[in-house]
């Protein structure tokens, strides 16, 4: 770009005096300040000027240039939906247009001196090749932008429970501009300040309207300036409860790749349980667990009640695979656990992609225990009123019945005064099978880092009261494994796998609605009933 003005200007300027034109070729006018007074002048612009005064940037937006002082305040246009010019802050500036206000100052103190000619041909070429260049960075990939300035930030988890993959992210300050500038606006999220925030940029500000509404705005905005190069999570500041906006490159939340494939870990795990279910169901064997590999045959005696357990876990892992599956989430193999004293301690399973807000991560956690404990409680009704298929079935102490709060009530409800202390009750097996499957669902259902129960308790009260309720719930089994050694292996688990932190969501302010709520109130509360001991004896005079 070439600025043709007269030597005089800097005479006129110092008076405040306007110049009115300059002869031919036609020219753009460019308004500014010198020396604090205004004044006008007509920049010629054959050429060069004209493409770059005409360029499509920051969206196809003409933009005239502005000859400003670093100083100098701009206001932002508005950023409405249905007025779609964009804006910049309060002592912004688009970093497109810093080259051509270094140009104009630079040009005319090349005019006002007859020897630097050659300076003027030098500043005329490199500005033509940093407009080029700008035209084009907002789309430009994160981490390849030239010689823009760049933030770099600090390598690590750029989220709670997301591991950055590779070296540190280097954003370019002119993406996080735009983001600041032209993404977050009045009507969604008014930005008051930003911090670098490990693999991305957090802003700090204020929430307009409803943070769902805002949120598909915000991520619209956004995929039209930088197509997917960047991902947005609208969260919640644990510090002081406030809304935040965290913005990080999609390349940092690729899942890691694993040593051993997952289907074969999976399939090792699934053949140990299927082993300890059946091993489960033979008393003869479990006394003496060395003699099971001399005594084999016995292991069929344990099939009906493997088989059914295993459809009760069946059961609670595809309704989490068809819910996932129903709202576009991808989970990992399940990996079931095997347990010497029940049979197995459930699957854990891994979410892979992101959940868009807690409305679907109440979903998709209730999912497994809704159906485990809809066919459990079937399985349980139909062995209470159904006679043993053999006429004999088991022979059990009805203090059995103690152990849980809601099968100790459903046994005193359906058989009466058939169940007293210190007689022995004859029992169909299958109230057993189901019983076990029901505890396992019950025990994954323990409001407690990433199992089922701690991700319903996450998606109804929050990250931060999650965090309190998983340190609670491990402190009482921690104190309940002093009794009961199912308790003590439960703990450990959740301690060393399943603790947590639960990645984040897309979306984490917006609360369910009332009917998840309910529901997932519901299934906590069931598995409370299942775990809870029945504290009333077995009497004839005893009223439930």
């Amino acid at each position: 770009m070439k600025l043709l003005v007269s030597a005089s200007l800097h005479s006129a300027a110092s008076y405040g005096c306007r110049l009115s034109s300059i002869p031919s070729p036609p020219a753009v006018p460019c308004f500014g300040s010198f020396r604090g007074k205004p004044h006008r002048v007509m920049v010629r612009a054959p050429g060069l000027l004209k493409k770059v005064a005409n360029a499509r940037l920051f969206g196809g937006r003409s933009l005239i240039p502005r000859a400003t002082p670093p100083e100098t305040e701009m206001r932002p246009e508005s950023n409405d939906d249905e007025n779609e010019k964009e804006s910049f802050p309060v002592g912004g500036s688009p970093a497109s247009l810093e080259p051509i206000q270094q140009a104009d100052a630079t040009d005319f103190q090349s005019s006002t001196n007859p020897n630097n000619s050659q300076s003027q041909e030098k500043a005329m070429l490199d500005i033509s090749n940093t407009s080029d260049k700008d035209a084009g960075d907002s789309n430009a990939p994160v981490g390849t932008q030239g010689n823009d300035e760049v933030e770099e930030l600090a390598s690590g988890s750029p989220l709670p429970g997301v591991k950055q993959l590779g070296e540190p992210i280097r954003i370019p300050k002119a993406s996080i501009d735009i983001l600041r500038d032209q993404v977050f606006g009045f009507d969604t999220f008014f930005v008051t300040s930003q911090e670098p925030y490990e693999g991305g940029v957090l802003f700090k500000g204020n929430l307009r309207g409803q943070a769902s509404t805002s949120y598909e705005k915000l991520t619209k905005k956004m995929q039209d300036k930088f197509g997917d190069q960047f991902k947005l999570f609208l969260l919640t500041n644990p510090e002081d409860d406030k809304p935040i906006a965290v913005v990080v490159p999609r390349q940092t939340l690729q899942p890691e790749a694993n040593a051993v494939p997952e289907w074969f870990a999976a399939s090792a795990f699934g053949l140990v349980t299927i082993f300890t279910l059946l091993l489960r169901n033979v008393p003869a064997l479990q006394s003496n667990l060395l003699s099971t590999f001399d005594n084999l045959e016995l292991l069929k005696d344990g099939l009906p009640g493997a088989l059914v357990t295993i459809g009760l876990l069946g059961v609670h892992e595809v309704s989490h695979i068809l819910t996932a599956k129903s709202m576009g989430a991808k989970l990992g193999v399940p990996y079931f656990v095997p347990s010497w004293q029940i049979g197995s301690f459930g699957a854990i399973t891994r979410i892979l992609s992101i959940i868009r807000n807690r409305q679907d991560l109440l979903k998709l956690a209730a999912a497994g225990p809704l159906a485990g404990f809809s066919l459990g409680l079937i399985f349980l009704l139909l062995g209470f009123i159904l006679p043993p298929a053999d006429g004999l079935g088991i022979v059990v102490d009805p203090s059995v019945f103690h152990e849980s709060l809601l099968v100790g009530g459903l046994a005193k409800l359906l058989l009466g005064d058939v169940v007293k202390e210190g007689t022995p009750l004859s029992i169909n097996p299958l109230v057993l099978w189901a019983w076990s499957g029901l505890l396992i669902n019950a025990i994954n259902s323990i409001p407690a880092g990433e199992l089922d129960g701690g991700r319903i308790s996450f998606a109804l009260w929050g990250r931060k009261a999650w965090a309190r309720i998983t340190g609670a719930s491990i402190a009482l089994l921690g104190v309940s494994s002093l009794f009961n050694d199912v308790a003590f292996y439960w703990v450990a688990l959740i301690f060393f796998l399943q603790r947590g932190p639960i990645s984040p969501l897309s979306e984490e302010i917006t609360h369910p609605d009332n009917k998840s709520v309910a529901l997932g109130i519901s299934i906590l509360f069931l598995g409370l009933l299942i775990c809870l001991p029945y504290p009333f004896p077995f009497a004839p005079q005893d009223i439930l």
